[in-house]
């Protein structure tokens, strides 16, 4: 859904510009839940299932926190989806070995995905060092999961240190969004219903791996009709149109820090050499239809206060 919040032309084009941005890092960051090198590396560690190794990957940078502290901080999941992995998984492995075998997992995928040439390239070495750049700018007052990411060693490898350092801005933005989440009294399930109305994820599955029953799912549509937000279909009404296009701004307006830090002509080269990467991933499969986040695909958007520009160089097999 596109948003433009009732600000001056300036603000609008740094909202958007965060989130031409993050269309283009969301896809390379997704590889750590659905690559199959990932998988393999958690299995390796001892975790049980996908649901172990998930919550393991992510919540890692935080150290051994209890699932109360990760059900938190990643918002929307049922308590008892989260209690089911944690504190297992650190019984398993240490929150240290699991940071490392992440960065191994995270190496394999990569190099399997875009070829010992890309990964070894000079462009993919300038990309990491914007974005790591980019990713030290980032605000992270109040914001967990962003500043346990930020927080972690520099990776050796340019193209590991290339998806630590998006998947720090994905949490930055992510730990935003949620506050945005917060301030329009939008629980857990209210906010993946809403995201749902609007068309930007499958409700079955969202509802499904999430673990929240029907029942947790009707109470949410019915509050969300209560609030004029839905219809009786389950469709927006013009008012939660209104109330998810808000939301969605707040999010783009809060994850604006980084990439006014870095500079719109380096955010433009970034946004570049992100492009061809991301574009593999969405291609290969890797990432399933109907995921949660609800990547467009579409690599528009404002770069540099004007639509994208030309490609970015990078070795063909990336493209």
């Amino acid at each position: 859904m596109k948003t433009q919040p009732p600000t001056g032309r300036e603000d609008w084009v740094k909202d958007a510009v965060a989130r031409a941005m993050w269309e283009r890092f969301e896809p390379v960051h997704q590889l750590v839940y659905f690559a199959p090198e990932v998988r393999a590396a958690a299995d390796g560690l001892g975790m049980r299932g996908y649901w172990m190794g998930y919550f393991a990957l992510r919540a890692a940078p935080l150290g051994p926190a209890p699932a109360a502290v990760v059900t938190s901080c990643f918002y929307v999941f049922h308590p008892d989806r989260v209690a089911r992995a944690l504190p297992d998984a650190w019984h398993a492995a240490t929150s240290e070995d699991v940071l490392a075998a992440r960065e191994r997992a995270v190496d394999a995928a990569m190099t399997a995905l875009y070829g010992p040439e890309v990964v070894g390239s000079p462009e993919m070495a300038e990309a990491a060092e914007l974005a790591w750049e980019a990713a030290r700018a980032a605000d992270t007052a109040g914001r967990v999961l962003g500043a346990a990411n930020q927080a972690l060693p520099r990776p050796e490898q340019p193209h590991v240190r290339l998806w630590q350092a998006l998947t720090t801005l994905r949490e930055h933005r992510g730990d935003g969004h949620v506050a945005a989440l917060v301030a329009r009294r939008l629980g857990p399930v209210g906010a993946m219903v809403l995201k749902c109305a609007a068309g930007e994820a499958d409700p079955e599955f969202q509802r499904q791996t999430r673990r929240w029953d029907m029942a947790a799912w009707h109470a949410a549509q019915r509050e969300l009709r209560e609030r004029g937000w839905l219809d009786e279909d389950a469709r927006l009404t013009e008012a939660g149109a209104a109330a998810r296009a808000g939301v969605e701004a707040v999010t783009d307006a809060a994850a604006g820090t980084p990439w006014t830090a870095l500079g719109s002509a380096a955010t433009a080269r970034l946004a570049h050499l992100l492009e061809p990467l991301a574009r593999t991933v969405l291609d290969s499969g890797i990432v399933p239809g109907g995921n949660p986040a609800g990547l467009t695909g579409a690599f528009g958007g404002v770069i540099d206060g004007s639509p994208k520009g030309e490609p970015s160089g990078l070795p063909a097999a990336a493209r």
